[in-house]
């Protein structure tokens, strides 16, 4: 006769055994609603009352985890802490109101249970009246984990259908909490934030004078100002997002990222997988939609590597004002900065890059010390203002050619943009195929934007125009000192060539100084 080895219920870990089971309770709720908080702290109340009334339990204590999804054992620290407890011979058996509370991964669900009766610690799910040491407990989690999950999913589902029948009517749900620049009014309505819009407005006026990310993030956390979270380190990341946040136009574009996996909650940028939906006029705007305009045409101009004459990428570098404007006439190569120490004498000064480097291209253009190109800049500035009659009228000139190459309105394209908006929905809706609809919605867009940018270009162009014009109008005839503002302001070029230079304004005026 063979006599079974009695199943034994309690952490065999441990090397005083006590009579009493040490019974440890898990609680979860998966928002931060009132209401869920309220069932929460009753979960908690229950569980503690319950295992104390039992005499032949011992409270091991209450694992509770507030506001977190169930879907995936990462962030749920109470319930870790629990299973390293277990794993510690800290407690003997688990109760939980049901297989949802645990876990809504069947995957988890079943790792962690065979994990603790590896350890003989049983998991009592009161909801279902499982006991997981019993013969039939696995088959039945596994049924019901895999219900859990199956609920789990198809909420996930109605939430997506939920956010699309959202985006389709335009409704726009923005979390304001870490967006610099607004709050929320007791209605749920974006308002400004008059001590954040300003922030904003100096990121982008900064960014437009010439200043990097890093200067910026620099400048701001030099002042002591906070990020939108209420941070003092402020990250290139943070300032390039805010440049490219549509929303501070007024417009919102909806769904830039999507869930791909409802278990681990793992979101992507839509890279056109998904579709997106773009609202205009939704909120008070912080930004004017020209300067908005402005910067992104910067930030493409910036993105852009040149390639100079010897085939060497040149990056945007913005660290002096003369950065990347001083062209060598000779070989179309930029000038670099250099601090020069000429048989010990100390200066600054510029050289062309193919000088500098072992390219393999021949150059010989000259050396041109700093204050050379400053007083170049000043001599440009007043041959401005000591014709003042003559390049007014070529600048009254260039407005009317700006205005003669400017795109067609996009009134037209909206209209076309309107009507296959609703041929996309109706098909959408019939579960008819819309690929042809779709790729046409995509070039009027691209169109569009193109027609917006260079719109944009052609009134920045004109607005620069007006300025010089205003500037030699009010002017003296004669400038005696330099300034960085400038440069930055007025000139888009300087051309060094053997016996002068060529000074290209941002208002298409090129003049030529001897030197």
């Amino acid at each position: 006769m063979i006599i079974p080895a009695k199943r034994q219920i309690g952490n065999t870990a441990r090397q005083d055994k006590k009579p009493k089971l040490r019974v440890a309770a898990y609680c979860r709720v998966s928002t931060d609603s009132d209401e869920q908080a309220t069932s929460y702290e009753a979960q908690v109340e229950h569980y503690t009352e319950y295992i104390q009334k039992n005499p032949d339990w011992e409270f091991a204590g209450i694992y509770a985890d507030d506001g977190i999804s169930g879907t995936n054992t990462k962030r749920r620290d109470e319930f870790n802490r629990m299973i390293d407890d277990c794993k510690s011979g800290k407690i003997d058996m688990i109760i939980t109101k049901s297989i949802s509370r645990f876990a809504r991964n069947t995957l988890d669900c079943l790792k962690y249970i065979r994990q603790l009766k590896d350890m003989n610690i049983p998991v009592l799910f009161e909801k279902e009246s499982i006991n997981t040491m019993d013969a039939k407990g696995e088959v039945l989690i596994t049924i019901m984990a895999s219900l859990a999950q199956q609920e789990s999913q198809s909420l996930s589902q109605n939430v997506k259908l939920g956010l699309q029948y959202r985006y389709q009517q335009g409704k726009v749900q923005i979390n304001h909490n870490r967006f610099l620049g607004y709050t929320k009014d007791t209605d749920g309505n974006l308002v400004i934030d008059p001590e954040q819009a300003e922030v904003v407005k100096r990121i982008y006026r900064e960014y437009l004078e010439g200043f990097s990310m890093d200067k910026i993030a620099a400048g701001l956390e030099a002042d002591g100002i906070l990020t939108g979270a209420g941070g003092t380190r402020w990250h290139t990341s943070t300032i390039n997002k805010i440049l490219r946040n549509e929303k501070y136009i007024g417009d919102a574009l909806l769904q830039k990222t999507y869930t791909t996996d409802f278990l681990n909650k793992t979101r992507v940028k839509n890279n056109g997988l998904m579709p997106q939906y773009y609202v205009e006029g939704n909120h008070e705007a912080i930004i004017p939609k020209e300067i908005y305009m402005r910067v992104q045409e910067e930030l493409v101009r910036r993105r852009v590597v040149k390639t100079s004459a010897n085939g060497k990428k040149r990056s945007y570098s913005c660290n002096h004002c003369f950065s990347q404007i001083v062209i060598c006439g000779e070989c179309g190569e930029l000038f670099r900065r250099i601090h020069w120490n000429n048989r010990g004498c100390k200066s600054i000064v510029w050289r062309c890059i193919s000088r500098l480097e072992s390219t393999g291209l021949e150059c010989h253009a000259r050396t041109v010390d700093e204050t050379v190109l400053e007083n170049v800049v000043l001599s440009a500035i007043n041959e401005l203002l000591g014709d003042k009659p003559g390049y007014q009228e070529q600048l009254q000139q260039n407005i009317a050619e700006a205005i003669r190459s400017s795109s067609t309105a996009t009134d037209e394209i909206d209209e076309k943009l309107a009507v296959l908006q609703q041929e996309l929905l109706q098909r959408a809706n019939n579960k008819e195929s819309y690929d042809a609809v779709a790729d046409e919605i995509l070039r009027l867009r691209d169109l569009k934007q193109q027609s917006v940018m260079d719109t944009s270009a052609r009134d920045e162009q004109i607005r620069r125009i007006n300025e010089l014009q205003d500037f030699i109008r009010h002017q003296p005839t004669h400038l005696t000192e330099f300034d960085e503002t400038l440069v930055k302001r007025w000139i888009k070029q300087i051309t060094v060539w053997d016996d002068h230079f060529t000074v290209e304004l941002k208002s298409r005026i090129k003049i030529d100084i001897e030197g």
